[in-house]
């Protein structure tokens, strides 16, 4: 990933703002982009600017030493880095030219793990529906097997030491604009522009540096 070092900032989309439209609207996209995705990047820069010592670390790392945080910034820190971290891996997990299901290693390790794709929709929106409040649901590879976990708010998996392949943002400002309360239409319609390619990609080489 880019700009995995302070300071931080906010990397174009991979696609234009309308790209991802009928299924995720234009307005949605800048102001989630724009203006949140934003906001945790100006506020991380803003406390590591006197924390010299985690300027050094990337983002990834930040995420991963929370035990070296000053503990009146802990909760700060990794809030706006996960902030940071969740909303670029969600945003680089969608395309406008999705194939609509997964292929090769990844779909083979899908039927394996849940019986099936159908399966595994079922099964992913159940967990991006059960979210309470804000949060994430993902895909991750646990020691070479797909889970499916939940994390609230901007908590990460790169914390509990597992590999995140696909995410979907739940927060309501990932949908509300276009989608008001009705989570499950915008799970159905998120379904259409994932990036199988890239999770597939991610997949295979994280299990080649297990095997």
């Amino acid at each position: 990933m880019e700009n995995s070092f302070y300071p931080f900032t906010n990397l174009p989309l991979p696609y234009d703002y309308d790209s991802l439209e009928p299924f995720i609207d234009e307005k949605t996209m800048r102001l989630h982009h724009d203006r949140h995705l934003q906001t945790y990047i100006d506020n991380l820069n803003a406390i590591l600017t006197n924390c010299p010592y985690l300027q050094r670390l990337s983002l990834n790392m930040i995420l991963k030493n929370s035990s070296i945080f000053p503990y009146t910034q802990k909760n700060a820190i990794l809030n706006n880095a996960g902030g940071i971290f969740n909303h670029r891996f969600f945003f680089d997990m969608m395309t406008p030219s999705s194939p609509k299901e997964p292929s090769g290693n990844l779909l083979a390790a899908i039927d394996a793990c849940f019986g099936g794709f159908d399966q595994f929709k079922e099964r992913f929106k159940k967990a991006a529906l059960s979210v309470f409040g804000s949060g994430y649901a993902w895909l991750v590879l646990d020691r070479g097997r797909l889970k499916i976990i939940t994390t609230p708010n901007q908590n990460t998996p790169i914390a509990l030491g597992v590999c995140p392949v696909l995410c979907i943002d739940v927060w309501e400002h990932a949908y509300y604009l276009k989608h008001y309360n009705l989570r499950a239409d915008y799970n159905d319609d998120w379904f259409n522009v994932i990036n199988w390619q890239k999770a597939d990609h991610i997949f295979t080489n994280q299990n080649k540096k297990i095997s």
